[in-house]
């Protein structure tokens, strides 16, 4: 029975994180045709605009999720925050001006954004203790899968991007049914599996009791983290183009950095829960930040390069995934989610950031070598981020959480 219950959990959750992906990328590959077709007298500021306040959305979605969660449990702020998303999605295309559209996609926002701390919450909370970032590793290839699907829909759509949308806000609806007659609530609070009580989640908690050092730590790592993630699927053809490279397809670079990220989150994860989190995750940055450098260098084999950008892949984001598989470690079951969807939302702001900086550099011709410089550096600071949190000391399953060791590794 519990295994076929976990089985309802991982596949729900996956999904989840696979609308994220699809969304993401559904945007990204309609706003030529929107800018093309002036869709609502859409200049590129507003979509630069749009494409910004979404995910100053999805930020705020998953910082607000947490506290929400951790007090009336996990299945049913989810299916709600579905809705959200799916019902947004679907209007986006019918909205008649820029304001509406901007409006539209910063609610859709709020609900995505949302989604995702609380899925991974649920697959740790699933998971074995000793596999909680593998859970979360496992868990993140959807958004990947969810973006090679958006990909492949948008070349099939071509000038047809409203359908993007609709097939996006579909899937959620489509999926909700199977959530309310099939995800199980994980979450001691909503359950009540436990005869002692349940402490409240607070805010404050989380720099409280030895853990504001691991938070902040937390912080820091998760905003290099997704700085990388979005600069990199934001700007890596630009950069490459700009160091005179003969790329005939950009797609093709990214679909390679992407394969590499979904064979790094399928070894990664296991890799942490059986040497360590915080050894891991240390190693996962620095490698990563060697690997940005040695992009900076120029190759001239095609297959050398792809290979270099394959293994840059397996590692940058899956540095980023193994901060969310920390949470599960250091924080006490109940502010695990909101200690999840505070990361995830200070995260955002990275996502935020990776972008507008590296496009300054593009702006100002000089993206290439210091747009890699600049991510090597920002790995390079999610290692020591990582660095200065305590390292989690295991404790037995039945207890309320994981503790800290005394002394950093």
């Amino acid at each position: 029975m519990k295994s076929t219950r976990n089985k309802w959990i991982v596949a729900l959750c996956w999904l989840t994180v696979v609308f994220e992906g699809f969304d993401i990328v559904a945007l990204s590959a309609s706003i030529p045709q929107l800018l093309d077709t002036a869709h609502a007298g859409m200049t590129a500021l507003d979509a630069t605009f749009i494409a910004t306040i979404s995910l100053v959305g999805v930020g705020a979605g998953a910082v607000l999720i947490g506290p929400i969660s951790d007090r009336y449990g996990r299945r049913n702020p989810l299916m709600v925050c579905i809705l959200i998303f799916s019902i947004f999605t679907i209007i986006f295309p019918l909205m008649p001006t820029v304001g509406l559209l901007a409006a539209v996609r910063m609610i859709a926002g709020l609900g995505m954004g949302a989604c995702m701390p609380v899925a991974l919450t649920m697959m740790q909370e699933a998971a074995a203790s000793n596999a909680r970032a593998h859970s979360s590793t496992i868990t993140m290839t959807g958004y990947h899968v969810g973006a090679v699907a958006a990909s492949l829909f948008a070349i099939v759509a071509h000038a047809d991007w409203h359908l993007l949308f609709y097939i996006g806000g579909a899937l959620g609806l489509v999926v909700l049914p199977f959530m309310w007659f099939k995800l199980p609530e994980t979450h001691a609070v909503a359950i009540k599996q436990t005869g002692a009580p349940v402490p409240k989640a607070r805010m404050r908690e989380l720099f409280t009791g030895g853990y504001a050092r691991s938070t902040i730590g937390l912080w820091i790592a998760a905003f290099m983290g997704l700085l990388l993630v979005y600069g990199l699927n934001t700007w890596l053809p630009q950069l490459m183009r700009g160091a005179g490279y003969n790329v005939a397809d950009s797609l093709v670079l990214l679909l390679i950095l992407n394969v590499g990220a979904i064979a790094g989150l399928l070894l990664g994860g296991r890799i942490a829960d059986k040497r360590g989190v915080k050894g891991t995750t240390m190693f996962w940055f620095a490698a990563a930040a060697v690997l940005l450098a040695l992009l900076s260098i120029r190759m001239e084999s095609q297959m050398l390069l792809n290979g270099v950008v394959l293994v840059t892949g397996f590692f940058v984001f899956c540095a980023q995934v193994l901060v969310y598989g920390f949470v599960g470690y250091i924080y006490p079951k109940h502010i695990v989610a909101t200690g999840m969807g505070m990361v995830a939302g200070i995260g955002r702001l990275g996502a935020i950031a990776g972008p507008g900086l590296t496009g300054l550099l593009v702006a100002s011709g000089h993206a290439y070598p210091w747009g890699f410089y600049l991510f090597a550096g920002a790995a390079l600071l999610g290692m020591l981020a990582v660095a200065m949190i305590p390292k989690p000391a295991a404790v037995p399953e039945e207890n309320t959480g994981p503790v800290l060791a005394k002394t950093a590794a």
